[in-house]
């Protein structure tokens, strides 16, 4: 067999699930299973794309779809959202319902984790009242058998009526079993799916429907299915079938009284909504127990010994948070230590650069006007931000993606998942404010695994609260400025990344106080329930983490830097240099503002920095030395106590420090951001919010710590 693959990207499935093949013949196959079970995985390893994987649950918010061919067929293959059951319960169930029972897949491939078969066998199940055409793919076999775990295939198939087959998703030789077993479906089909049965109630009360079902045209739509979804007043899903089946569909006369029929009957054998989803989900269970007894052996009984132990450690109410903030304060360190040196290596490499460039523009002869704006502005603004900015974020993503892979980041999100909840507010929060840390832009648009439009809003209102890359180096540099004098060497960036934690710590507390406020002003409302499963600890890829966090990562963001960082240094370049009476309008600005500053404990320089810093805010310190030194172009400096000297000669102080710290954790968004808030709200009273809010915040923080510290001194 060749396999081949189709990489020319990936596309969200529109609303109405068509998906458009490029031939008659061509093979839809629908790719299921629980959230962390390898199901992006095994789309890259067939679809030769870069779906992102990861240790955690969540990654996949939307389908996606890929194309990949053997010798004897070409096949359309959708990754559909991660989920636990197909009841319902959440957006990324209504999505992988809605797919398998109305989207009509040729084949539903559900993956399922060999570690935890039993577990994983409930969406199995249900997929199997919904279609015939199923194949079980159980994943990370070779996890299975490195705790001992055994798993007679062959009984498995045989009590679940349906092809199954083994793989290790990160071994694209086994892969070749599905494609194999793909191939050859049409042939498999001899026995039946296993359809669970119910209590006789039950079984009663879906044979009244059904028989009334099975006059109708139903298209491809399971009778016995939806007989027993239609006894659950599920509004999406008769949304669903009216989209598929017509309005008509619920206007008809003998279906309506089948319903009511067969709904009397439960009521008058005590079995309200609540108990039969009850007692349908306990059938469930039960049924995947019997098949597990039977087909899977533990050699050891202590395999997930280890793991128990740790998430003791990491998940408990005494020692969780203390390691959490100590892993926090390791990773600021490593960044802290390991950035300079290399962006130091870059400022002077971007300087031969700009040396170089220089010449050749001379010597075309342009107007020096051009010349200065082009090097001195746009390019060496970009410089700036790519020397500064680079360097921290190779540093901290590949170490953020460690602890995603290794698992270590869902046990954050469940130590979090408790204050979010005690703020009203969604746990899954805490994955999006953990991807904020990142980029704010990224964790605005990860909210969207947020299920209520109301804690999704305060998710994203609230994202801004913790910094972003960006932002990391000012506020680095800032506190390098701060512990001079106290400390040198080692010992000054461990006190760098101690103060760093207790900011971000800062911006954390922040986040929950402002949350709470909104769910208890505009965003009024009682917290949702939400499944986070622990997925068990893996050896990361290291290879895979380093390409996923730089290439994936790092240089996305930075690209999207650069891109408003060019246009915000002809700006930068045009303020300084454009003169009236010889004062620049970057002087005039930040005089106008200078009185107002004063009370935040700030200046004029400093504050229409940030507001230049709009479109980056790596470049808010650039432009204050800028501004300091009357020149036109950005300047650097070779050593912090240089910078320093500068400053306090321009009148800071130790509160001055302060102050920009807390403003540069607390103000407006970026421009990236705001317009990604824009675009997932579509409210302009929403992005507008989240500007002012971190902005009164920061301001009522800075008021209050200069008014204080001049009380004190």
């Amino acid at each position: 067999m060749g396999l081949t693959n189709n990489s020319t990207g990936h596309n969200l499935i529109d609303s109405n699930l068509k998906i458009v093949k490029k031939s008659e013949n061509e093979i839809i196959v629908a790719l299921a299973g629980n959230p962390n079970v390898g199901k992006s995985t095994i789309f890259n390893a067939l679809t030769g794309m870069k779906q992102h994987t990861g240790n955690w649950p969540g990654k996949t918010v939307s389908n996606a779809q890929g194309r990949f061919y053997t010798d004897k067929n070409s096949y359309l293959l959708v990754d559909i959202p991660g989920t636990y059951s197909l009841m319902a319960h959440s957006t990324e169930e209504e999505i992988a319902r809605n797919y398998i029972c109305f989207g009509e897949p040729d084949v539903v491939v559900v993956v399922c984790d060999a570690t935890c078969l039993e577990r994983n066998l409930n969406i199995v199940i249900q997929t199997c009242e919904i279609t015939n055409n199923v194949i079980l793919c159980i994943n990370l076999i070779d996890e299975a058998k490195k705790k001992h775990i055994k798993i007679d295939t062959k009984k498995v198939e045989k009590e679940l009526g349906i092809p199954v087959i083994t793989t290790a998703a990160n071994n694209k030789s086994t892969i070749k079993s599905l494609t194999d077993i793909l191939d050859n479906f049409d042939k498999l089909q001899e026995t039946k799916p296993l359809i669970p049965r119910y209590i006789n109630e039950i079984e009663e009360a879906i044979k009244i429907i059904e028989t009334e079902l099975k006059k109708h045209d139903l298209k491809s739509v399971n009778p016995r299915w939806l007989s027993l979804r239609l006894l659950d007043n599920d509004g999406s899903l008769i949304n669903e079938i009216k989209a598929h089946l017509g309005d008509d569909f619920f206007n008809n006369k003998e279906i309506i009284q089948a319903i009511q029929k067969a709904k009397k009957y439960l009521v008058e054998c005590n079995i309200n909504s609540d108990k039969l989803n009850d007692l349908i989900v306990d059938s469930i269970t039960k049924l995947s127990q019997k098949i597990c007894e039977n087909s899977i052996e533990y050699c050891d009984g202590q395999y997930s010994l280890r793991d128990r132990k740790i998430d003791k450690l990491l998940t408990s109410k005494v020692t969780g948070y203390p390691i959490m903030i100590i892993m926090l304060l390791f990773i600021f360190w490593l960044t802290i230590i390991g950035a300079n040196y290399p962006s130091s290596l870059l400022s002077n490499g971007f300087l031969y650069i700009q040396n170089y460039l220089s010449k050749m523009l001379l010597y075309i002869n342009p107007p020096i006007w051009l010349h200065d704006l082009l090097i001195l502005g746009v390019f060496k603004t970009v410089a700036w931000v790519v020397s500064v900015m680079l360097p921290p974020m190779a540093i901290f993503f590949p170490l953020f993606t460690l602890l995603e892979d290794l698992g270590v980041l869902p046990r954050i999100a469940f130590n979090l998942d408790k204050p979010f909840k005690y703020c009203n507010a969604c746990g899954k929060q805490a994955l999006t404010m953990c991807m904020g840390f990142g980029c704010n832009a990224a964790g605005v648009v990860g909210c969207r695994i947020i299920d209520s439009p109301r804690e999704r809003l305060l998710a994203i209102l609230t994202n801004n609260f913790v910094p972003c890359n960006g932002r990391f180096p000012t506020i680095i540099t800032l506190i390098s400025i701060l512990i001079i004098g106290i400390s040198s060497g080692i010992y000054s960036s461990i006190i760098s990344a101690v103060i760093l934690t207790l900011v971000i710590t800062l911006g954390i507390g922040v986040t929950f106080l402002a949350t709470k406020a909104l769910s208890i002003t505009l965003l009024k409302g009682t917290p949702s329930s939400y499944t986070l499963e622990l997925p068990p600890y893996r050896r990361p890829q290291i290879s895979k983490v380093i390409t996923r966090s730089i290439f994936d990562r790092a240089l996305f963001v930075l690209g999207r830097a650069v891109s408003v960082a060019a246009p915000a240094g002809l700006i930068i370049w045009l303020m300084a240099n454009v003169k009236i009476y010889d004062i620049s309008m970057l002087n005039y600005c930040s005089d106008f503002l200078d009185p107002f500053a004063k009370l935040l404990g700030l200046d004029g320089v400093i504050l229409i920095a940030f507001i230049l810093g709009f479109p980056a805010n790596e470049i808010v310190i650039p432009i204050i030395i800028m501004a300091y030194l009357s020149q036109g172009s950005l300047t650097e400096f070779s050593s912090i106590c240089e910078l320093s000297n500068l400053f306090i000669s321009n009148g800071w102080s130790w509160i001055t420090v302060i102050c920009t710290i807390v403003f540069s954790l607390f103000h407006w968004p970026c421009s990236t951001t705001l317009l990604t808030i824009k675009k997932e709200t579509a409210s302009l009273k929403w992005t507008l919010i989240a500007a002012v809010l971190p902005t009164i915040i920061g301001m009522i923080f800075c008021f209050i710590i200069n008014l204080v510290a001049n009380l004190v001194i």
